[in-house]
């Protein structure tokens, strides 16, 4: 996805759609079973002496939740703005973290796509607000069903207690 600003005179909007791969972005994480293709609706002007580019970014998930380890769909709808100003012209304003100077003719888009994309991961998954999780001694996901183990709860400050009243026994 390259960008060229030599040829900035745009006239009105230019419209770009289409998809691109996600997947050397998603496959080390353990907590994303699954994607589709990212799917990208933007449109290019100039405005203000930059050239603005906006739209929407969708992206189809299969994540595991970090509670009950079952797998939910999710999809990503992410919002992106992102400006290019060539260096020449000035420096942008310091607080729009989406203005960029660029001292050449092309800018490659994808990097700034997949940080929007990243940015945009659920940090900590989940199958639903409420997920009850899995039983820390037989697994049993408590979504489903309780399960019938002990739990006692011992407080860590005086797990070195129960250690030393086991010995004596």
């Amino acid at each position: 996805m390259q960008l060229h600003l030599r040829n900035r005179k745009i006239d009105g909007e230019t419209h770009w759609a289409g998809t691109l791969d996600a997947g050397h972005l998603l496959k080390e994480r353990s907590d994303i079973a699954g994607w589709g293709p990212l799917r990208a609706d933007l449109s290019v002007k100039e405005a203000a002496g930059a050239v603005e580019v906006g739209g929407r970014l969708e992206l189809e998930l299969a994540l595991v939740c970090s509670r009950c380890l079952e797998h939910v769909e999710h999809k990503l709808e992410i919002p992106f703005r992102e400006a290019f100003v060539p260096a020449a012209e000035g420096t942008p304003d310091a607080e729009d973290d989406h203005v960029h100077p660029v001292s050449e003719d092309k800018v490659d888009l994808r990097p700034y796509v997949e940080e929007n994309v990243l940015l945009a991961l659920p940090f900590v998954p989940l199958c639903r607000e409420d997920c009850k999780g899995l039983c820390p001694e037989c697994g049993q996901n408590f979504n489903v069903r309780e399960c019938d183990c002990r739990r006692e709860e011992i407080d860590p400050r005086f797990s070195a207690l129960e250690q030393f009243f086991k010995k004596e026994t």
